[in-house]
């Protein structure tokens, strides 16, 4: 038996090591040290954007990878990670329309997506289940997806981990890549705790359908009415989980009461970045997608995903793109969308009928300007991460452009965003019409963009010319082996 005189001391040692443990948590996070699960391992590793990261996949046939990439079908590989081995990966072409055209021109370098816990349950990177490798696709500037994610981050809206990657296969320079952290497990949980919610990547099954699932109306109670959004859940989810977020839609639906559905303040964040950026492929554009939706108690976010096309770029499957720079750029922030599209995206157009979020957004706007571009974070941003990629762009043997090419879309890229940045600040203080209706009653008021081509940020003409080249670098890895 303990004697109680040696009870007393454990007991005091017991209290004195809680009191030391307790101290030592909160001067770690006063220090920047937080728990795993919001500060995971990969997040130090592979996504330290200060540096560009290596990638070799070896894979047995790779012609065969690309002669299927079409399919999507997983392949296993090795992977080796700034140094770090991990066998048995699941890996796949990834795109939608981009992935389409890729083929469809005969190329090869696709944008890719590696799943640690495909073929290994549990498999891991250091606590990250998936990764993409983005293909900077119709991006000679090799910037926009990682320059809005900064941007979406920057507003404290729940983004995706970069970082730039050299990718080799089979050791064979392959080019360089824009790792994205895969909106999974681990991105919930770094994102939102240990016990997140739901989250789903809405998607149509065919653009020529109605999809209004896909554009978040409310279509009834019964989950069959919503095939976009929960045929494609990235959780496992239940009934309970369906009826709760058709709960939220049904409120979303009626205008009012719209907090008790939607975490307002973040997704006005969310809408101030992503007009910005003038993107059409998405929730605000024809097709309604290139979003993800989490849900958690009943309230939902919509959060950042696919931004190869934004900056005016988008112009797949439209019949009349818009190409006129100074109707880009000047594109109103309170009409971001045409009329029908508009009235039917009730997460933008429903929350804009609102007054006060309305000058919630346009607040949001106003600190979004002053902060991110008129303190010049922006240039910062932009020409720090295009000289870090430089050395690697330039000798990229799969690139979509030449360098000269890649070097004036920078150019381009940042005139782009500075005519915005000013036309958006035009539009805030009432000098310019902030909608549609107002700039076409009164041509000819933004700011003059004539100057700026668009097309040299990626345009069609640049999958032609780059064939050869990625057919040479495909052989030199097939010769590989």
């Amino acid at each position: 038996m303990i004697q109680h005189k040696k009870m007393d001391v454990i007991c005091i040692g017991a209290i004195a090591l809680a009191f030391v443990i307790a101290a030592l948590l909160w001067l770690g996070a006063q220090a920047g040290i937080f728990p795993s699960a919001s500060h995971p391992e990969y997040a130090v590793r592979l996504f330290d954007d200060g540096k560009v990261h290596t990638i070799d996949l070896q894979i047995d046939d790779w012609d065969a990878f690309v002669a299927g990439a079409q399919e999507k079908e997983y392949v296993p590989c090795t992977v080796t990670i700034d140094g770090a081995v991990f066998h048995q990966v699941g890996l796949r072409a990834k795109g939608s329309n981009s992935l389409k055209l890729i083929g469809e021109y005969g190329l090869s370098r696709y944008s890719m997506k590696l799943e640690f816990d495909h073929y290994i349950d549990g498999g891991n990177y250091y606590g990250l289940d998936a990764l993409s490798l983005d293909t900077s696709f119709q991006d000679n500037s090799y910037l926009k997806t990682y320059l809005v994610y900064d941007m979406m981050a920057f507003m404290g809206v729940p983004a995706p981990l970069c970082s730039y990657t050299w990718v080799t296969v089979n050791g064979v320079d392959w080019g360089l890549f824009l790792a994205i952290e895969e909106p999974e497990d681990a991105f919930l949980r770094r994102n939102f705790g240990t016990d997140p919610g739901n989250l789903y990547k809405p998607d149509y099954q065919s653009l020529s359908a109605e999809n209004a699932d896909l554009a978040l109306r409310y279509l009834g109670d019964d989950p069959k009415h919503y095939p976009n959004i929960f045929e494609n859940a990235k959780t496992k989810t239940t009934k309970a989980d369906q009826q709760r977020l058709i709960a939220a839609l049904k409120v979303l639906s009626t205008g009012e009461n719209l907090n008790t559905a939607v975490n307002v303040d973040e997704v006005l964040r969310y809408f101030t970045v992503q007009v910005f950026v003038m993107n059409w492929d998405s929730y605000l554009g024809r097709t309604g997608h290139n979003y993800f939706l989490y849900e958690k108690d009943g309230i939902l976010s919509i959060l950042p995903w696919d931004y190869n096309l934004a900056f005016g770029t988008y112009a797949l499957g439209m019949t009349n793109p818009i190409r006129d720079p100074n109707v880009l750029i000047n594109y109103p922030v309170d009409t971001p969308a045409e009329g029908q599209v508009m009235l039917n995206r009730p997460l933008y157009h429903n929350m804009m009928k609102n007054n006060e979020y309305f000058t919630q957004y346009h607040q949001y706007f106003d600190q979004f300007l002053s902060r991110y571009f008129e303190n010049n974070r922006f240039l910062t941003v932009l020409r720090q991460t295009e000289q870090l990629i430089a050395p690697y762009v330039q000798k990229d043997p799969t690139a979509f452009c030449s360098f000269a090419d890649h070097q004036l879309a920078v150019d381009t890229l940042e005139q782009v965003c500075l005519l915005r940045a000013q036309s958006v600040r035009g539009q805030l203080a009432g000098e310019i019409p902030a909608t549609i209706l107002g700039q076409q009653e009164n041509p000819g008021t933004g700011v003059d963009a004539s100057t700026v081509q668009m097309e040299t940020m990626g345009d069609f003409d640049d999958l032609e010319s780059a064939k050869e080249r990625q057919d040479a670098a495909k052989r030199r890895v097939q010769e590989s082996r």
